[in-house]
């Protein structure tokens, strides 16, 4: 049996990039045996190591064990309960990460103006490759974005010969409005938000602190995936109603294929990683168990503090602070 993620380190738990993206699952029992999780419904029994899943997606219908819970945890998989068509997120649990230095980094940055902002123009250039933008304004960015994204669906319109005429989408019940395209992009735009918030709480950020959205509980999942729908939402949605594949279904599993073979996982990591944490910069992984102390920064926990309250070496066994916590995390 494995070390739990907890203490296991990073080479016994298999890396988030390297996983299988998603396995949705609705009306089964889903059990253990072994180091595999166990899928039983009436048809057939599916058995899946739990250790190179990512995310397991949890659908109505079914029902899950202690056993399956504490393995699936103790592999790093994320866990998803969503529902009927795989677009509502009702809970989630623990994922890989095991300290609290990129949620703290993603914090101090979100809320310094000046910082957010920085963050924000760069997940604007990686929309525009090639462009120069720095002399525009976020008003700006956000006018360009909207022109871009109206002539793609106007070229995949013609490149498909599938009817355009506009963006239709009802909050709340993403699958029940418009007509068989904008369905379909909101069927795939709903399973990539799942993707994103999975790798997001996997890596040990925040899925709420957006810097572009914000108001949400899901506002940084919502940046994160408006990076890649142009390039797999998008054209997937015009593809599949192309060739009359036009259910909830078709578009949750092409979109899982091109995660695959594209290897989005691993690009959704290293994006997240470079826009919060600059080239150079160390964050610690590991959970310290520490104290935050407003004198020295961080003393050692799991100790009483109180035989040493009134000592003159009650502050001896300090951890050492970063000499940039003051500024940035």
């Amino acid at each position: 049996m494995p070390e739990p993620w907890w203490r296991a380190g990073p080479q016994e738990v298999h890396r988030l990039e390297d996983r299988v993206s998603s396995l949705y699952v609705e009306r089964c029992h889903i059990d253990r045996d072994d180091n595999a999780i166990v899928l039983v419904n009436k048809a057939r029994v599916v058995h899946v190591p739990a250790a190179w899943l990512a995310v397991l997606l949890i659908g109505p219908g079914s029902r899950i064990t202690h056993g399956a819970v504490t393995l699936l945890a103790d592999s790093g998989t994320s866990l998803c309960w969503v529902g009927e068509h795989g677009v509502r997120l009702y809970a989630s649990g623990h994922g890989i990460a095991r300290g609290s230095q990129l949620q703290l980094r993603q914090a101090w940055l979100v809320t310094r103006p000046k910082e957010r902002v920085a963050v924000a123009r760069r997940m604007y250039d990686m929309r525009f490759p090639g462009e120069d933008t720095s002399d525009l304004t976020l008003q700006q960015l956000r006018g360009r974005e909207g022109t871009r994204v109206r002539r793609l669906y106007a070229q995949h319109s013609e490149r498909t010969g599938v009817p355009w005429t506009k963006r239709d989408y009802k909050p709340g019940d993403a699958f029940a409005a418009g007509d068989d395209v904008n369905r379909l992009l909101s069927a795939a735009n709903s399973a990539l938000y799942g993707i994103c918030h999975a790798v997001i709480t996997g890596i040990g950020a925040s899925p709420a602190l957006g810097f572009v959205h914000t108001g949400s509980a899901l506002s940084f999942v919502l940046d994160i995936a408006d990076l890649y729908k142009a390039e797999f939402t998008i054209p997937l949605a015009f593809d599949l109603a192309a060739k009359g594949l036009t259910s909830e279904r078709d578009a949750r599993t092409a979109l899982r294929d091109a995660i695959v073979q594209d290897k989005l996982l691993s690009r959704v990591v290293a994006d997240i990683k470079n826009l919060l944490v600059p080239e150079g910069t160390t964050l610690l992984e590991e959970d310290l168990g520490a104290l935050w102390d407003d004198k020295e920064g961080v003393v050692s926990g799991g100790r009483n503090w109180g035989s040493d309250f009134f000592s003159p070496e009650s502050h001896l066994d300090v951890i050492p602070d970063d000499p940039n916590r003051d500024t940035a995390p």
